[in-house]
């Protein structure tokens, strides 16, 4: 896999934080079952709305979610595409980079 550019990095780095949380993991293992309406997940989760909303705007800002209103309401879904992405980014790690390593001073 090719070096990542800087602003790469920046997005993996959003998605790490985003992942950095219990409660954020725990909603998106919840999500992973398919689509769920905000009202759905305060019921699952017994918090407030305002709680729940941090944390979803958290993820939907790195890309992990999508939203889809629907009346007074918002349905949550898990994005595909970037889970996919957080799949090969993980992957990576476990590969050596092809071509010659690159070494920095050491003194």
């Amino acid at each position: 896999m090719a070096t990542r550019s800087p602003k790469q990095v920046t997005s993996v780095a959003k998605v790490f934080q985003a992942l950095s949380d219990e409660t954020r993991l725990l909603i998106l293992d919840q999500l992973k079952d398919g689509e769920q309406c905000v009202c759905d997940l305060t019921d699952a989760f017994k918090t407030g709305q305002s709680r729940l909303s941090f944390h979803l705007r958290v993820l939907k800002e790195a890309g992990l979610v999508l939203d889809r209103p629907e009346g007074r309401w918002v349905y949550y879904s898990l994005n595909p595409e970037a889970v996919e992405e957080l799949q090969e980014t993980l992957n990576s790690l476990s590969h050596p980079s092809k071509g010659p390593a690159k070494r920095g001073y050491c003194l």
